[in-house]
């Protein structure tokens, strides 16, 4: 890990007064419900090795800030890329247009919090730019002898560090830096002119030295390999509704995509979920217990404090098949009379933040994957799904297999391609039949999109099996 000696605030860096500044928010704030001073400072970079040699290496830098004023279910906004006391004061000028005579009464700042979840690890530093060069190089020479059928290999190395600031009206000035690292493996083979491809990624909140030991990278490029020769040896998928049985980790995707935006504060709030008025029912099987946690040490979608200042930490959305709660922001926590849960996410210092996911899971049970393998005649074994899309309003979900096998006879047969999982996300829970013990998050790969923005996020849950899924592939 790399140390660093404590930095002065971004605004003083920036030659502005802290006190000014703050004078500034107040004057913006006064009559308002709620708001805050959003400052950032960032460093990204990004190399990728395709096709035998480096086609890209870049390395982009900026900072800014964005200042918010809330009046019930209005926010006023206005940001800049520049730093300074007159910036600010227009900024202010401009978000203080969203009162227009409103009279609210100011809310409780977040509570204060001492502990980190990650260092502040700067992964521009080190490894040199040249060692990583080197070991992109490394990474598709070893691909490639791996297997004469390999024709193509793309590895990348992406890593960032993020000082974000927030300052509140009661004069707190909270402080996190973010470091981000990700190494991606992709590997195409062929075979009688047919092309296959597979991937792997890993990554987390840290340098980069957990990720680039021998023993990290070449299980990705193993693993890249495994799931393209699998693909290579793919027959059509059949269609028709089937049990399915869902590897564990990555595969938490679904759970994130077909649920866990619908238990996001805002759609709720607005009525717009599926889920909305719902807290009490029973959504899911017995059994099923769906969390978002932001407070695990390390992870992709974890934060120290979330973009409003408020502390991240564990919420239980769904316990035992019962909708105990939503995620909130401080603006959908105030509407609906509830606590914020630090789920206020915001992509950069040129957006607004919103509720959001952190790591979304599905916690284990007690089954076997060979339990639930050998008690499906008929059905098929999703071990990786790919992209999927889904309507916040019912649920309705299409997702991509990217790695699956046919079950017959309570064994596991032919891998598949072409596999859909088609469904809607309340009803799919409700009929989770077993879930199992072999609970695992993601390795670190997971973004998540919403109103334009992206979030770095985590997922994860046990292997589960579930009755009556439609499966999209070929008629036969």
């Amino acid at each position: 890990m790399n140390a660093f000696t404590p930095s002065p605030s971004l605004l003083e860096a920036a030659g502005v007064e802290p006190d000014r500044a703050l004078a500034t928010l107040g004057e913006a704030m006064a009559g308002a419900d709620d708001g805050e001073l959003f400052l950032e400072r960032s460093e990204s970079e990004f190399l990728m090795f395709d096709d035998g040699r480096l086609k890209q290496a870049t390395y982009d830098t900026g900072e800014g800030f964005g200042l918010r004023v809330v009046a019930g279910e209005t926010a006023g906004y206005a940001h800049a890329s520049e730093i300074s006391q007159g910036a600010i004061g227009r900024a202010a000028q401009a978000a203080a247009l969203a009162k227009r005579g409103y009279q609210g009464e100011a809310a409780e700042g977040p509570r204060g919090t001492n502990r980190k979840l990650y260092g502040e690890d700067d992964p521009l530093a080190a490894p040199a730019f040249g060692d990583k060069v080197a070991l992109l190089q490394e990474i598709d020479a070893f691909a490639r002898a791996r297997d004469p059928r390999v024709v193509q290999v793309t590895a990348t190395l992406a890593g960032e560090r993020r000082i974000v600031e927030v300052l509140r009206a009661d004069g707190r000035l909270l402080r996190d830096v973010r470091p981000l690292v990700r190494v991606n493996v992709s590997v195409t083979v062929e075979k009688d002119g047919r092309r296959e491809g597979g991937f792997s990624g890993a990554g987390g909140r840290a340098s980069f030295d957990t990720w680039i030991t021998p023993q990290a990278w070449q299980g990705q490029v193993d693993e890249a390999l495994r799931q393209a020769l699998v693909n290579l040896d793919a027959v059509a998928c059949p269609a028709g509704e089937m049990d399915v049985v869902l590897g564990p980790g990555w595969n938490g995707v679904l759970l994130h995509e077909a649920v866990g935006h619908g238990l996001e504060g805002d759609f709720n709030r607005k009525g717009s979920s599926a889920f909305s008025g719902r807290i009490g029912d029973r959504v899911a099987a017995p059994g099923v217990t769906v969390i978002d946690d932001g407070s695990i040490p390390g992870r992709r979608g974890s934060l120290t404090i979330d973009d409003e200042g408020t502390p991240t930490g564990r919420t239980v959305l769904i316990e035992d098949g019962i909708l105990k709660g939503y995620i909130h922001d401080r603006q959908s926590a105030r509407l609906m009379g509830l606590a914020a849960t630090g789920n206020a996410r915001r992509q950069s210092y040129a957006y607004m933040p919103m509720p959001r996911m952190t790591n979304t899971a599905m916690l284990g049970g007690d089954h076997t994957l060979e339990e639930m393998i050998a008690s499906t005649q008929r059905g098929l074994f999703c071990a990786h799904l790919g992209g999927g899309q889904v309507d916040i309003t019912n649920g309705k979900f299409v997702f991509q297999c990217t790695e699956a096998y046919l079950i017959e006879g309570g064994k596991i047969t032919r891998p598949v391609k072409g596999a859909t999982l088609i469904g809607d996300g309340p009803s799919a829970l409700t009929k989770v039949s077993m879930i199992g013990d072999d609970f695992d998050f993601d390795p670190g790969v997971g973004v998540c999109g919403k109103a334009g923005q992206s979030v770095p996020v985590g997922v994860g849950q046990p292997s589960l099996k579930m009755g009556g899924l439609t499966v999209g592939g070929t008629s036969l």
